[in-house]
């Protein structure tokens, strides 16, 4: 699977991602797309481990969710499995694997000073920086899907399971978002990625 992964990841990052991935008893594998999480680590029977990452990523999002999970395991054989998933060891060890690949090389110069922010101190997902989160957006290939922040205000939305919103003011980070079947109150975060109905 690994030699495959050139075709998910920039040109210029090749050769270095094969080098952190020489491990005997680590896979990648490639998905299609959960709607939940963009990959993911696991840690499996008799020493081996497994790392997934979604097909439908562009390639730089795609890179960013593939190092994140290598950190994972980098983390966990170097400080031990009762590390918090997301703490300071998976944040310094994130830095550390994903710097070399902070140039413009690799990433589009737009978008560069947008990773060198969210590195100071990376979130557990990239999705929580609506900043960085919307310039990757620009590399995706076209589809029906809009941002929350881009709606306007009282407009009905629906998600990918089919529960339909309508989105309403802006709490300090969030948007309130009312469920019509229910009539109940959710919390958006403002990149959350949803299908504009037309009223």
């Amino acid at each position: 699977m690994q030699d495959k992964l050139q075709a998910y990841i920039p040109n210029n990052s090749v050769s270095q991602v094969l080098e952190l991935l020489k491990h005997d008893n680590l896979v990648v594998k490639v998905k299609k797309e959960r709607k939940t999480r963009h990959g993911d680590y696991k840690s499996l029977p008799k020493g081996r481990h497994q790392i997934t990452v979604n097909s439908n990523l562009n390639v730089y999002r795609f890179l960013i969710t593939l190092i994140h999970e290598i950190a994972h395991f980098e983390a966990y054989k170097s400080f031990g499995i009762t590390i918090k998933p997301h703490g300071i060891e998976w944040k310094r060890t994130f830095q550390h694997l994903m710097l070399p690949f902070l140039n413009p090389e690799i990433f589009p110069i737009e978008i560069l000073p947008l990773l060198a922010k969210h590195f100071k101190n990376p979130k557990a997902s990239s999705d929580t920086d609506v900043q960085l989160s919307y310039a990757l957006k620009q590399f995706d290939a076209p589809n029906d899907k809009t941002f929350i922040f881009e709606l306007p205000l009282h407009c009905t939305f629906k998600l990918y399971n089919g529960r339909v919103f309508k989105k309403g003011t802006k709490r300090r980070t969030r948007y309130e978002c009312i469920e019509i079947n229910s009539g109940r109150m959710y919390l958006f975060n403002p990149n959350a990625e949803v299908e504009l109905l037309k009223n």
